[in-house]
C-alpha cells in the first residue's frame, strides 16, 4: 500500500468516526431525551478527539492533509444546512442550543475553521494538538457541568460558573497530556500543558459565548509558541 493509499484510509477512518456521531445524537436526543445542549457538547468533545487519527497519517506527502478531509466536508455541510436546513435536520437538532440553523454558521462553523488550521498549518506540532484537545475536551466538559452542577456563578462578558471553569480545566488538562503524549511523545511537558491548561481556563472564562471556539485556540496556540 503506497503512502496515498495508507493516508486515503487513515482519512476514510477518521469520515466513519465522525459521521457515525451525528446520527448517533439524534437517536439519543429524538428516541431516549438527551438534551439537546449535551447532545451539542458531546459531539464538540467527538469533533475535537479527531486527532486521534493522526498517528496513522504518514508524514511528509502532500496526502499528510487528508487529515482535515472530514472537516472541510463539514465546513461545506454547515455552511449549507446553516442557510437551507430543516428545523428537523440532524446537525440542527444535535449541535444547536436553540434548535435555529443559523447557529451552526457561528461557533461550530469557527470550530471546524479552527480544526482545519491545526491541521495543516500545525500538522502534529505540539501547538496544534495542545490546541484541539483542549478546545475539545476543555470547552465541552464546561458547560456540560457548569449548567447541571454549577452554583457558584460569575459573569465577565457572558455568565459562567465555578465548577464549569475547574471542569474546563480538568478536561483540558487530562486531554492534553493524553493527546500530546500519543501523537507528538517528543514535545511531552507535563507542566508547561497543565500551565497552558490553566490559561485557556481564564480565556475561556473571560470570553462571550461562540467566540470561544476562537478564542481559546489562539491562546492555546500563542501560549505554547511563547512559553
Amino acid at each position: 500500500m503506497d503512502t496515498l493509499q495508507h493516508n486515503a484510509l487513515a482519512a476514510l477512518l477518521s469520515f466513519a468516526y465522525v459521521f457515525s456521531v451525528p446520527p448517533l445524537m439524534d437517536y439519543l436526543v429524538t428516541r431516549r431525551g438527551l438534551p439537546r445542549d449535551i447532545s451539542r457538547k458531546i459531539t464538540h468533545i467527538c469533533a475535537g478527539s479527531v486527532i486521534v487519527f493522526l498517528p496513522l497519517f504518514i508524514d511528509g506527502d502532500w496526502t499528510q492533509y487528508l487529515n482535515i478531509a472530514v472537516f472541510a466536508v463539514w465546513a461545506l455541510l454547515l455552511v449549507q444546512k446553516g442557510l437551507f436546513a430543516a428545523e428537523d435536520d440532524q446537525a440542527v437538532k444535535t449541535m444547536t442550543r436553540t434548535g435555529n440553523r443559523k447557529e451552526l454558521l457561528r461557533g461550530t462553523l469557527y470550530f471546524v475553521v479552527v480544526a482545519m488550521i491545526c491541521g495543516t498549518l500545525y500538522y502534529k506540532q505540539f501547538e496544534g494538538v495542545l490546541a484541539m484537545a483542549i478546545l475539545g475536551w476543555g470547552d465541552g466538559l464546561a458547560p456540560i457541568v457548569g449548567t447541571r452542577l454549577g452554583k457558584i456563578k460569575y459573569e465577565v462578558m457572558s455568565p459562567k460558573t465555578v465548577e464549569g471553569s475547574l471542569a474546563f480545566f480538568a478536561g483540558a488538562a487530562v486531554a492534553g497530556l493524553f493527546f500530546v503524549q500519543l501523537i507528538v511523545p517528543e514535545s511531552f511537558d507535563a507542566g508547561k500543558i497543565i500551565l497552558i491548561a490553566l490559561i485557556a481556563t481564564v480565556v475561556e472564562g473571560v470570553s462571550p459565548r461562540e467566540v470561544d471556539n476562537i478564542a481559546i485556540p489562539v491562546t492555546v496556540i500563542a501560549a505554547a509558541s511563547f512559553l
